[in-house]
């Protein structure tokens, strides 16, 4: 049973959280010294704008969460989320966690940040899992335990996109992973073939993180209802030559999300980050007739032309590469050529 979380359950969260910490050597509970919100979580929440919610078994307390406001900024974090290690895998964190989540979203929440520490590297892949990329720097808490902690987000609006530093890349390659084999499997020209195996797509998004974290590449990533669901990158590995120019690759959004705004949102998005990083022209290319092709007419990036034949399909069936570009400003556009 999940219920709203009363004061009372505070000998019940103690022992949990004691549980879990014990599992991790080197973290140390001090309840009354570094978490005291932990005896009255309940009303801890409620007075920072947020609730919280206990789960029980036959009397005993087997999972909580919380969620509070931050501030005046608009932002909302979850407080806690600890599952009894014999209910793992059970779905219990799943749903503590999408009832955070729909509280804050109700609420007006656009997105939910959390913290972890470096050492709970399952609740990572559980958190990676539902959505959620790490962004930002590490927090240094000077606590008995020594604690490192990531920031982890995830936007919960309608479409939301966001830039990925190095360590977002590499916490959401496994999403990436997933969406790229679906697009392929659906038949989008991006270089790869269908069947793509898992782990052939794995080992692409490792190399892109590589890139961004070497500044070559920007990766962004777009959620749809909380999950996420879309991709494109800007690459900036151009030659010496072309300084100004940038490369837009890789539109992906999942086939059961299409027709919902994302494909735009990241393209657009694509052009505030190349106008960010100093670049006035991009480029892109695709296969002609693919689903992106009026997307970017529709955008105003402009033909350039076409090489007939230029990429096969699965059967080896030629199909012409359709070549675009597009200036980042009106001012930037070439003139156009004198008849």
């Amino acid at each position: 049973m999940i219920r709203p979380s009363r004061d009372e359950d505070a000998p019940g969260l103690i022992t949990l959280v004691t549980a879990c910490w014990a599992e991790y050597p080197g973290c140390i509970l001090d309840v009354d010294g570094e978490n005291p919100d932990l005896r009255r979580f309940a009303s801890y929440c409620a007075g920072r704008g947020g609730a919280a919610w206990t789960a029980e078994r036959d009397g005993e307390v087997v999972g909580f969460a919380g969620v509070v406001r931050l501030g005046d900024e608009g932002g909302w974090q979850l407080k806690r989320l600890y599952v009894a290690g014999t209910l793992r895998g059970s779905g219990l964190a799943r749903t503590l966690l999408a009832t955070a989540e729909a509280y804050a979203a109700t609420h007006g929440a656009p997105s939910l940040v959390l913290w972890t520490d470096t050492r709970f590297d399952r609740a990572h892949r559980f958190y990676e899992r539902q959505g959620y990329v790490r962004m930002g720097a590490l927090h240094v808490l000077d606590d008995l335990s020594r604690s490192l902690e990531f920031r982890y987000a995830k936007p919960l609006g309608a479409v939301a996109v966001e830039r990925l530093d190095a360590g977002g890349a590499a916490s959401a390659e496994d999403r990436l992973a997933e969406i790229l084999v679906a697009c392929v499997d659906a038949g989008a020209a991006v270089q790869f073939l269908p069947p793509l195996a898992p782990e052939r797509a794995r080992a692409y998004w490792r190399g892109v993180s590589t890139e961004v974290a070497m500044g070559r590449t920007i990766l962004l990533a777009a959620w749809s209802g909380g999950e996420m669901a879309g991709t494109v990158q800007v690459g900036l590995d151009t030659p010496p030559s072309q300084p100004h120019r940038a490369e837009v690759r890789k539109l992906l959004v999942m086939p059961g999300v299409r027709r919902r705004g994302i494909g735009r949102a990241l393209m657009l998005r694509a052009e505030v980050e190349a106008v960010r990083a100093g670049r006035r022209l991009l480029t892109l290319d695709t296969r002609a007739g693919d689903l992106a092709e009026p997307l970017y007419r529709g955008l105003g990036w402009r033909d350039a032309g076409r090489i007939p034949g230029g990429s096969l399909d699965a059967d080896g069936t030629a199909h012409d590469t359709v070549f675009f570009w597009k200036p980042t400003s009106p001012d930037t556009a070439p003139a156009p050529p004198r008849p």
